[in-house]
Parts: C-alpha cells; sequence; structure tokens
C-alpha cells in the first residue's frame, strides 16, 4: 500500500497543507517585518560580536 493511500484513509486531511503553507508565510513575513524595522545600529552590533575580543581573559 502506498503513503497516499494511507493519507487518504484520514478525515480532514487536506487542512494540513494549508495550514502549513499559512504558518510558513506568516513566519516569513513577520521575520521580513523585523528585519525591515530594525534600527541598522543593531544590526551592526550583532554583526561584529563574533570579531569582538573577550575581556575576561
Amino acid at each position: 500500500m502506498k503513503f497516499i493511500n494511507y493519507l487518504e484513509t484520514i478525515t480532514g486531511v487536506s487542512v494540513f497543507p494549508l495550514t502549513s503553507l499559512i504558518l510558513f508565510v506568516a513566519f516569513f513575513m513577520l521575520v521580513a517585518l523585523w528585519v525591515w524595522r530594525t534600527d541598522a545600529g543593531f544590526i551592526d552590533h550583532m554583526k561584529n560580536i563574533p570579531l569582538e575580543k573577550d575581556t575576561n581573559d
């Protein structure tokens, strides 16, 4: 028996792909909005964190 046959036996299985698509698009849009609205100074600070020397030595 193929996998598609198992899916056809589940009631309401057609809702899951649509729900997954909506969640993915919503998450992508929220991340894009956050990146667009974030201050450039914060981005520069986060970008330079790996290059900063540790002062705890």
